[in-house]
């Protein structure tokens, strides 16, 4: 009996070890890489781009395996709004306390936990964990992906309700009587990212 659950564990450690060792890691290329964001309301609508500090992509070649990145919530900026006071007020906005209070919360992370293929090719539907203000909550979303050389190329529409991370800001679902000022729940984050081993 002793001999079998060693033997037993053997196989186990050895499966495991053999699925670890199955993706590679794709490092995220910053420069050629980029975030962007796009903010609702009820009178228009604000846009930017956000950086990613550092990230990667795991990989058998031919699948996404898993992911970590980690998003620069200082580096934040406003691309729709061309009078530099208006602009700097509201990336200030965006920073403070109201929004991501960026002081106290730097990073934001996203964590890929599951990776599904569908019938479309280079078409994945992705689960993940993604945090926000130190608040973690999952999220999933569509990514098309394709392989080229040593690189991965991604491109990815995230959805994300703010008032899941105590983002409330202007929010119709905890303010009353807003009017053209209340703010959409969600935002958008449009990924188009490159990673390379």
């Amino acid at each position: 009996m002793k001999l079998r659950n060693t033997v037993l564990a053997a196989l186990v450690a050895l499966v495991t070890f053999a699925f670890a060792g199955k993706g590679v890691d794709y490092k995220v290329v910053n420069n050629q890489s980029k975030v962007t964001w796009k903010g609702t309301k009820v009178a228009g609508e604000h846009t930017g781009l956000i950086s990613i500090a550092n990230g990667k992509l795991n990989s058998d070649g031919k699948n996404i395996l898993g992911g970590y990145f980690e998003i620069d919530m200082n580096s934040i900026t406003c691309t729709d709004i061309t009078d530099a006071k208006y602009n700097q007020q509201l990336v200030g906005h965006l920073k403070n306390d109201d929004f991501f209070g960026t002081d106290k919360f730097p990073k934001s992370t996203l964590q890929i936990t599951k990776v599904t293929p569908t019938k479309t090719k280079g078409q994945y539907l992705v689960n993940g964990d993604l945090t926000i203000k130190g608040i973690k909550k999952p999220v999933q979303f569509p990514a098309t992906v394709t392989f080229a050389g040593n690189q991965i190329k991604a491109k990815a529409n995230i959805k994300v309700d703010r008032t899941k991370y105590d983002i409330k800001y202007g929010s119709g679902s905890f303010f009353d009587n807003l009017g053209d000022k209340a703010i959409s729940n969600e935002f958008d984050l449009n990924v188009d990212l490159v990673a390379q081993k």
